[in-house]
C-alpha cells in the first residue's frame, strides 16, 4: 500500500475512533513477516520483528513503539508522530505512553465474527496482560471489530480510483477469454490462458491460484471454489467464469457467463435464456434498493426469492462481500441470515463499502448461470463499478 493511502487510513481511523467514541487502538505484534495481523497493511505498511506497539488515539495522537533497530524506518515514512525505539523490553514505553493518554477504553484486535479483526494471538494476548499487569488497563479492553470493519469498508478516493482500474483491466481479460473458447478446449486450458495473460500484464491473481480463475462448463461441474478440470467444452454447454486480478495492492472480483451455440443455433435455448434474465434481473433487483443503512440480509432474500420465484434451487452461498485489499474484505455482507456468518448479515451497509452481487442457479442439462458485479454504496444508493453483463455473451464457433 502506498504511503498516501497509509496516511488516509490512519486519519480515517482517528475519526472512526471519534464516531465509536473509542480513545485508542491498539495494534500489538511481533515477527509480523511470520504471524501477521491483517490490520498491518491497512495502518502500517512495513514488518516488525521484535514486540510492537501500534496506537492511534481519538484525538489524533499516534504512536509506533518498536524496537530500537527498526527505529530509524519507521522514523523515515512518517506515518506516525511519536516512533520510540526500546532495547530490552516494551513494557515501559508501553505502560509510560498508555498511562499518558490515560484512556477509558481501549480497542485490541479481537473478534468472533470477523477474521479480518482477529489478528491478535492468544499468545501476544497474554504478553500484554502480563505488560499491564498491575494497572486498570485490561479492565478497559474492547474488542476492535467495529473499526477495522469500517476502516477496510469505507473506501476512500484513492482506494476507489484503484479498484476502478483493477475492474478495467479485468474485464479486458474476460473480453480477450471470449475470443479464445472454443467446443474442445478445456477448463485447465482457459485457465491457463488466464494465467498467462495475468503474468504478461503484471498483475497478482486476487485469490488462489488452484481456483483463480474458476471455470465451469456444461452440466455436474465442480462446486464454486473447485479449481478448473479437464472436462471440454462442447456446443450446448452453458459456460462460466469467476475470477479477479490484484492491482496496486486491491482486487476485483467478476464472473461472466456464456453459451456454446449448437450446429444451426442462432441464440440459446429458451431455458437457458430465463436462467441468465433470472440472475440478471435479481441482480438489478438488489441493486435498485442498496444504499447506507439496509441490511445484507434483506438484500439476499431480495435476490433469493426472486430465484425462487422462477422455479430455481437457491444459491449455496452469500449473495455477495465485500472487495478491498482482499477479495473477501469488510465486516458486513450481504449474507443470509444463516449462522456460519455470524453478525456480518445484520450489519448496516455503509457508504463508500464496495460489495459484489453474485447470485447464481442450475439449469438443468446445460450447466451454471452466474453473473458478478461490483458496486459501491452512495450517499443515497448504488453505482455499478463493473460494467454489467445484460446479455448472454454466445460462442459461435
Amino acid at each position: 500500500m502506498s504511503a498516501k493511502i497509509l496516511k488516509e487510513k490512519i486519519q480515517q481511523a482517528v475519526e472512526i475512533l471519534k464516531e465509536k467514541n473509542i480513545d485508542m487502538w491498539l495494534t500489538f505484534v511481533r515477527e509480523s513477516s511470520i504471524t501477521a495481523d491483517p490490520v498491518m497493511d491497512m495502518i502500517v505498511g512495513e514488518g516488525c520483528t521484535w514486540q510492537s506497539a501500534f496506537i492511534i488515539c481519538k484525538d489524533g495522537d499516534t504512536y509506533a513503539i518498536i524496537g530500537s533497530l527498526e527505529k530509524d524506518k519507521y522514523e523515515k515514512n512518517g506515518l506516525y508522530k511519536n516512533v520510540i525505539g526500546y532495547l530490552k523490553s516494551v513494557r515501559e514505553p508501553l505502560v509510560e505512553t498508555i498511562s499518558k493518554k490515560n484512556p477509558q477504553k481501549i480497542a485490541i484486535n479481537y473478534s468472533k465474527n470477523s477474521v479480518l479483526a482477529d489478528g491478535l494471538t492468544y499468545g501476544m494476548y497474554q504478553i500484554l496482560l502480563e505488560h499491564l499487569e498491575g494497572t486498570d488497563y485490561p479492565n478497559r479492553f474492547v474488542n476492535s471489530e467495529e473499526i477495522i470493519s469500517a476502516l477496510r469498508g469505507r473506501k476512500s478516493s484513492t482506494e476507489i480510483s484503484i479498484m476502478k482500474e483493477a475492474i478495467k483491466e479485468t474485464l479486458k481479460i474476460f473480453d480477450s477469454v471470449t475470443r479464445f473458447i472454443k467446443p474442445g478446449v478445456s477448463e485447465i486450458q482457459i485457465a491457463d490462458y488466464v494465467k498467462k495473460l495475468v503474468k504478461k500484464k503484471g498483475f497478482e491473481l486476487a485469490w488462489d491460484e488452484d481456483h483463480c480463475p474458476a471455470v465451469f462448463t456444461g452440466p455436474d461441474t465442480q462446486g464454486a471454489h473447485s479449481g478448473p478440470t479437464n472436462k471440454k467444452v462442447k456446443p450446448g454447454h452453458i459456460l462460466s467464469m469467476d475470477f479477479g486480478i490484484k492491482y496496486k495492492g486491491y482486487c476485483s472480483d467478476l464472473q461472466r457467463t456464456w453459451y456454446v451455440l449448437k450446429k444451426g443455433e442462432k441464440k440459446a435455448p429458451p431455458e437457458v435464456e430465463k436462467g441468465f434474465n433470472t440472475i440478471r434481473d435479481s441482480i438489478q433487483m438488489v441493486a435498485d434498493q442498496l444504499k447506507p443503512g439496509v441490511k445484507g440480509c434483506d438484500m439476499d432474500e431480495v435476490a433469493r426469492n426472486h430465484i425462487l420465484a422462477q422455479g430455481y434451487d437457491e444459491y449455496p452461498h452469500g449473495l455477495g462481500h465485500q472487495v478491498g485489499k482482499q477479495v473477501h474484505d469488510g465486516g458486513a455482507g450481504l449474507y443470509p441470515r444463516w449462522e456460519r456468518y455470524g453478525n456480518a448479515p445484520y450489519l448496516p451497509l455503509e457508504e463508500n463499502q464496495v460489495f459484489t452481487i453474485e447470485p447464481r442457479l442450475l439449469v438443468k442439462e446445460f450447466g451454471t448461470s452466474t453473473v458478478e458485479e461490483e458496486v459501491i454504496i452512495t450517499k443515497d444508493g448504488c453505482k455499478f463499478l463493473s460494467k454489467p453483463q445484460k446479455k448472454l455473451m454466445l460462442i459461435k464457433r
